[in-house]
């Protein structure tokens, strides 16, 4: 992952969704330790603080937890916590928009159904 200092977006909250992805593909599994906010900062350059204010917020969430003395894991439950926070919120922010860009745009909504099958399709496929 290469992080985005451009302000766009802060660098603890990539660091969250980085490691949420991870959790997604299962590259990191329930039960698993997860990197510590020194590891973090080493690995990408940053704050340990910063780091750390991205653990602790999947933490608030309840994606992570803390074994006292050992580190941060993730929980059984991180993956659907994940799935149903993303579904709720930025998959449907980005179909709000994609709706709204086709109606500027002049698209029906069978064309847009229609695009939507294809690069399903497409992603299928790869």
């Amino acid at each position: 992952m290469i992080l985005h200092g451009d302000g766009a977006k802060p660098i603890y909250i990539q660091i969250k969704e980085w490691l949420e992805t991870e959790i997604l593909s299962g590259k990191i599994k329930a039960d698993q330790k997860i990197y510590s906010q020194y590891q973090l900062a080493e690995m990408y350059n940053i704050n340990p603080a910063t780091a750390a204010k991205g653990l602790n917020i999947l933490a608030e969430e309840t994606i992570l937890y803390k074994k006292r003395g050992l580190g941060m894991f993730v929980s059984n439950e991180a993956r659907e916590i994940i799935l149903m926070k993303r579904k709720n919120t930025t998959l449907k922010n980005l179909v709000r928009d994609l709706v709204g860009e086709a109606k500027r745009l002049e698209v029906s909504e069978p064309a847009l159904i229609e695009m939507i099958k294809i690069a399903n399709s497409e992603e299928e496929n790869k």
